[in-house]
């Protein structure tokens, strides 16, 4: 529920109205603008009356939010979502570039390609520490020591790093070491994991799971948002079709309708999406024409030799190349690139 005030409402009224909602257990948020007052109301609304709430003082006019999720919303946050990461920003316009290897491997394979991406432009570096794989006898990552490496890396290159987390016990080890937590897409209805990732203050990248609707998606960035931590990105993969050929489906109309929807900002993963690196500079250039915020792509140096996705990811200079001609369409489509 959206509340706008009067414009002479008064100190002791707009109190009246905070404390209304608070003593009936529904949280109060002020998206006051410069010239207005509004606040969001999150939680059950469904036990006030229309009639009730207009009879408080120094209230003007009501909107219910339709839609299950409301701080997602664009609705209920009108203007973008903006996310700070150090020097490096999400969203506002900005076309922010993430890559790595799949997974880290050994200490040389990490610097190396967090060497070659930071030189082509990349951002952020993307590695796998734990990996969750379909098969238990698949390569499930280095673990802890896989964590340690990418802070090496990150001490080396300056560049902040992105990786997945896989269960609560982890979290405070996350908030300490990593510059961005991601969610895969195995994880996004783990609600009690989302539950506790709202509970902090540290940006989440949220994949989309892979037979999610972009409701079901939207309604897992709640669990995050309702907790209290505003720093979402939502991450398109690819979504599970009949389609054989490639690993996914890129859905890049989801981009699209995030920004119809949400004020959040939308990232895409060409590289589980199509799972060949023939598609990726391509898919990643379609990325930047419909207007997502960003791209993360997995780069290995010897990819035949990966332990873990190879056949996706992009040798460094094939990497280097799609990045010189990012740069050369990113202005022609308003996107700006650091």
């Amino acid at each position: 529920m959206i509340i706008r005030m009067k414009q002479n409402i008064t100190d002791k009224e707009w109190k009246n109205i905070i404390r209304y909602f608070e003593e009936r257990g529904l949280s109060v948020k002020d998206i006051s603008g410069e010239t207005f007052k509004v606040v969001g109301i999150v939680g059950d609304t469904s036990v006030l009356t229309d009639t009730d709430v207009k009879s408080l003082a120094g209230v003007d006019e009501i909107t219910r939010i339709q839609v299950p999720y409301k701080k997602a919303s664009k609705v209920f946050h009108p203007t973008p979502t903006i996310i700070k990461v150090g020097n490096v920003t999400i969203g506002g316009g900005h076309f922010t570039v993430m890559a790595g290897p799949c997974s880290v491997e050994t200490r040389e394979q990490i610097i190396s390609v967090a060497e070659d991406v930071k030189k082509s432009g990349a951002q952020i570096l993307r590695g796998g520490a734990y990996k969750p794989r379909t098969s238990p006898y698949a390569f499930q990552g280095l673990e802890l020591e896989g964590l340690d490496l990418l802070m090496e890396a990150r001490k080396e290159t300056g560049l902040p790093i992105v990786t997945e987390i896989q269960s609560t016990d982890m979290i405070e080890r996350y908030v300490k070491d990593v510059d961005i937590i991601q969610v895969g897409a195995r994880n996004m209805q783990n609600f009690h994991l989302l539950k506790a990732l709202g509970k902090i203050d540290k940006p989440i990248l949220l994949k989309r799971g892979l037979s999610a609707t972009i409701e079901e998606w939207l309604m897992a960035a709640e669990y995050i948002l309702a907790g209290g931590n505003e720093k979402v990105i939502l991450c398109e993969r690819g979504i599970r079709t009949f389609e054989k050929y490639t690993r996914n489906t890129l859905d890049l109309s989801a981009v699209l309708a995030v920004k119809e929807l949400s004020h959040l900002p939308v990232i895409v993963d060409p590289s589980h999406a199509a799972g060949r690196w023939s598609m990726v500079s391509d898919l990643s250039k379609a990325a930047l024409a419909v207007g997502a915020d960003g791209i993360i792509v997995e780069v290995h140096n010897n990819p035949e030799c990966a332990l873990c996705d190879g056949a996706q990811s992009l040798k460094p200079e094939k990497f280097d190349s799609m990045m010189k001609q990012l740069k050369l369409i990113a202005p022609i489509v308003g996107k700006k690139m650091q």
